[in-house]
């Protein structure tokens, strides 16, 4: 039997809230390493309903502080529109204040992992999350187009940094594969605990629509397929209908059946939720959405000679060895290249631009 908070609570006062998810949920972080990755999709302010909201995230580390780790991080990968500005993301967000000196950029240094072959051999994970001791997720309740809802399996898509997330999109090529794609980046390094903000939820054609819903409520699990049923339900959706959910099941991560999650606290359906418009092939073959996909796919860094110094600075942090000197100028190995451009976002000169293919 698996079990799901669902707390009442507003952003003033989340911090009860939050302190019962912990209480309910215990991990030991005692001299341990902490990750605490919010949903950071884009630059946004957070009035937008696009990110985990900021005061969710404060109450989450006061409450991992309390318990004296050995180190906390807070981080994420920013999604399709905001690759290489990590930070910037952060601070638009007022996730970085939030994070209380704790943020770093995950997206610098990365380990190679194998992956599923039909559609990528190989990807890239930001190390601090795989070298956590405990990882929190803080998933945002929001629809989205592809998978219709987007929670706590989908929140770790943000554990690869640059834009790998769009050669996934790219190779998926259906909504149903990238359902399933998506339980595949879960499965590289499950959390040990979910907080969602579903405080204020996002409904429409999410992940960025501008309609929101006041839910009022965090929910919190030690498993993600439970506490993704549970938000599906919320939201008027049979979780069964979710392929990405049909899929954490058969790969034995969890169940969805009501029979088989215990809730601490009551599950009402939200009236007239407002489901994507166009989720499903629709939206993945619309003309704006390929073009979208394939820009991000074909940028790639290039120095301009008149600002670069030759410093090597890109060289030396770039997380997977793509860059070389050729001359006084950096040059990028397109196939080793994760697009993450993390050699824009460090470069002293302001010398890198990304240009497509």
């Amino acid at each position: 039997m698996q079990k799901v908070l669902i707390q009442p609570t507003s952003y003033e006062e989340c911090l009860p809230a939050v302190k019962r998810a912990f209480e309910l949920f215990p991990i030991p972080m005692r001299g341990k390493k902490v990750f605490i990755k919010p949903n950071v999709l884009r630059c946004a302010w957070p009035e937008e309903c696009i990110t985990t909201h900021p005061a969710i995230l404060r109450a989450v580390v006061d409450c991992v502080e309390a318990e004296a780790p050995a180190e906390i991080i807070v981080g994420d990968n920013s999604g399709l529109s905001s690759y290489g500005i990590n930070e910037k993301s952060f601070r638009k967000t007022g996730l970085m204040d939030a994070a209380k000196g704790y943020y770093q950029n995950i997206g610098l240094d990365s380990v190679t992992l194998p992956f599923n072959p039909e559609y990528k051999e190989k990807v890239s994970v930001s190390r601090a999350v795989l070298e956590a001791d405990v990882l929190i997720s803080l998933p945002k309740f929001k629809t989205h187009g592809l998978t219709v809802l987007t929670g706590a399996i989908k929140n770790n898509y943000g554990i690869l940094p640059g834009a790998q997330k769009a050669v996934l999109h790219q190779k998926a090529g259906s909504p149903a594969r990238f359902h399933e794609m998506v339980v595949d980046v879960f499965k590289l390094r499950v959390p040990d605990l979910f907080i969602m903000d579903a405080v204020l939820a996002m409904q429409g054609n999410g992940p960025v629509s501008t309609e929101f819903r006041y839910v009022g409520q965090i929910l919190a699990a030690r498993n993600g397929v439970a506490l993704d049923a549970v938000m599906a339900r919320m939201a008027g959706v049979e979780p069964a209908n979710l392929r990405f959910l049909q899929k954490a099941v058969e790969e034995g991560l969890g169940a969805i059946e009501a029979s088989a999650i215990e809730l601490e606290g009551k599950l009402t359906a939200i009236p007239d939720f407002k489901l994507p418009p166009m989720s499903g092939d629709a939206h993945f073959a619309s003309p704006r959405m390929i073009k979208v996909i394939q820009n991000r796919v074909e940028l790639r860094p290039h120095a301009d000679e008149n600002l670069c110094t030759a410093c090597e600075t890109c060289v030396e942090q770039c997380p997977v060895s793509a860059l070389s000197m050729k001359g006084n100028l950096p040059e990028v190995d397109p196939d080793k290249c994760i697009i993450c451009f993390c050699c824009q976002e460090i470069c002293p000169e302001k010398a890198i631009a990304l240009k497509n293919e």
